[in-house]
C-alpha cells in the first residue's frame, strides 16, 4: 500500500538516527517500526500489581466524637479556643 505520512519533528529526527545506525532504507525502517509499535498497541495491557497501603493501628480515639467539632477543639485545644 502507498501512501503519505507527515511525521512531526521529534518523530522525523529519530527515524533519521535509526536510519543512520541500521544502514537501512526508509521503507524497511518505517515497516519495522510499525510493526513493533502496532503490535504493543493491540497487544492487552501488561498487568501491574496493585499497591495497597500498608495499615496502622492508631489506637483508641481520644474524644468521644469526632462529629462535634467544638468538643474536638476543646479537647485539644482547651475551653479558650472559642
Amino acid at each position: 500500500m502507498r501512501t503519505t505520512l507527515t511525521l512531526d519533528d521529534d518523530v522525523a529526527a529519530l527515524l533519521k538516527r535509526v536510519l543512520a545506525r541500521r544502514k537501512a532504507g526508509l521503507k524497511t525502517v518505517v515497516n519495522e517500526a510499525l510493526r513493533v509499535g502496532l503490535r504493543r498497541m493491540s497487544a492487552p495491557p501488561e498487568r501491574t500489581t496493585r499497591y495497597r497501603t500498608p495499615s496502622v493501628d492508631l489506637g483508641r480515639c481520644l474524644v468521644p466524637s469526632i462529629d462535634d467539632i467544638e468538643a474536638v477543639l476543646a479537647h485539644a485545644e482547651g475551653d479558650w479556643h472559642k
